[in-house]
């Protein structure tokens, strides 16, 4: 871990970690965070990933300072060149994180932060947390996958109203339409994060895999009925020979709690 870095990676545990600390997004922080994104990504002996950000926001998306510089100037790098650059590699890096994801929210999470921040698989928000698209307030439309990621969560027209009206959402209004898991006291949102995350880190791994993996098939429609019900059917085969699912069954019957070591 660099605390003099707007964006870092650290990992004990079997809990990886992502922390985010400057929420405006120049092209540094941007290849800061891909670099941690990547790394937990990559990782082989995490079992979990926590996401954070600051204390007072969770990400704001594009610096508009940096942008505006950068649209002056044609001579430089291209100020749109950024959403392959660096936001399309971050949010499909987000999405080869096969462990459970948890996104800790501490403030605003908007634009490219709303779309990091539903790439997660549980979020803990903050009650003073905001969330909005911002996108088409400065002439553009999203990126990131948050169109995707809100018709998936929302619906259409929920969709429509967040992007087109640019509708700023607080956190308890977000929980009662799913976009966040849990909301908590402003104090209590990173510990409670961690406590979520470190739960997941310490459970069964395969099987927490899996389950992404059978609801992000669901999600995404792809496959008909009976191909969801033969990838469950492998899925469980897998599992049925873990340690942690024979372990597991054992200590249902002794009546003890199990333990998971991720095997």
């Amino acid at each position: 871990m660099s605390e003099d870095k707007a964006a870092w990676f650290e990992e004990a545990d079997g809990l990886a970690t992502i922390r985010l600390n400057t929420p405006a997004l120049t092209g540094r922080v941007k290849e800061e965070l891909l670099e941690a994104v990547n790394r937990a990504a990559e990782s082989t002996t995490a079992r979990a990933v926590l996401f954070l950000g600051s204390d007072k926001a969770f990400c704001v998306g594009q610096d508009l300072a940096e942008h505006a510089r950068l649209l002056e100037d044609p001579s430089g790098p291209g100020a749109l060149d950024t959403v392959r650059e660096h936001y399309n590699p971050i949010v499909l890096g987000l999405e080869r994180i096969q462990v459970p994801l948890v996104v800790g929210i501490g403030g605003a999470c908007v634009g490219a932060g709303m779309g990091f921040a539903l790439a997660g698989d549980v979020r803990v928000a903050a009650r003073r947390a905001k969330f909005g698209t911002a996108f088409t307030g400065v002439g553009l439309a999203s990126d990131s996958g948050l169109a995707m990621r809100l018709v998936r969560s929302l619906g259409q027209a929920r969709a429509m109203e967040l992007m087109l009206l640019g509708t700023m959402m607080v956190a308890d209004r977000a929980l009662e339409l799913g976009l966040v898991t849990e909301v908590v006291d402003d104090q209590d949102w990173e510990r409670r994060a961690r406590e979520v995350a470190r739960k997941l880190a310490s459970g069964p791994t395969a099987a927490f895999v899996a389950a992404k993996r059978e609801v992000r098939s669901a999600a995404e429609g792809g496959l008909e009925v009976a191909e969801l019900l033969e990838e469950e059917a492998d899925l469980q085969n897998q599992l049925g020979e873990t340690a942690d699912h024979v372990g597991a069954v054992n200590a249902f019957l002794a009546k003890q709690k199990p333990t998971f070591t991720g095997k």
